[in-house]
């Protein structure tokens, strides 16, 4: 597994003695519908969605897709599949990891960052970050 796609779901990290949380947010360039219980997603390429690249999530999928319309760090999607599907918390980390993995693969997920105010507030960066490169399955179901 390439490492460079590891640290993208790695949601805390220190820069110049600064905790950085890194956030997920579904891609503005995708149209996702709720059919039958089930997610689907449809990339949009040149104002035309790409029929050739249907995703379909499980539960667990859809549960974590339906969190990312607004950025979530690593830890709280953690806590919402653990809370909302009733499972280990160990289970909920890798089901997340997977799934940002997949979905940074696929580019349905971008990135930001989130660094602490000195007054403890959270601001979030407009670094996007949507390079992340590998495979996912096109009719695969998560």
């Amino acid at each position: 597994m390439d490492t460079s796609l590891l640290r993208k779901t790695e949601f805390v990290e220190e820069r110049g003695g600064t905790q950085v949380e890194q956030l997920f947010v579904r891609s503005q360039a995708v149209v996702s519908r709720r059919v039958a219980g089930e997610t689907l997603v449809v990339p949009v390429r040149g104002k035309v969605g790409d029929l050739a690249s249907i995703y379909s999530f499980n539960a667990t999928g859809s549960l974590i897709w339906q969190s990312l319309e607004s950025p979530k760090g690593f830890a709280e999607l953690v806590s919402i599949v653990e809370q909302e599907c009733a499972v280990e918390h160990d289970q909920a980390r890798r089901d997340v990891k997977q799934f940002l993995h997949d979905m940074l693969s696929a580019d349905l997920v971008q990135t930001s960052e989130r660094v602490p105010e000195e007054a403890g507030e959270e601001i979030s960066l407009a670094g996007i970050d949507s390079t992340a490169q590998g495979e996912l399955h096109t009719t695969g179901s998560r």
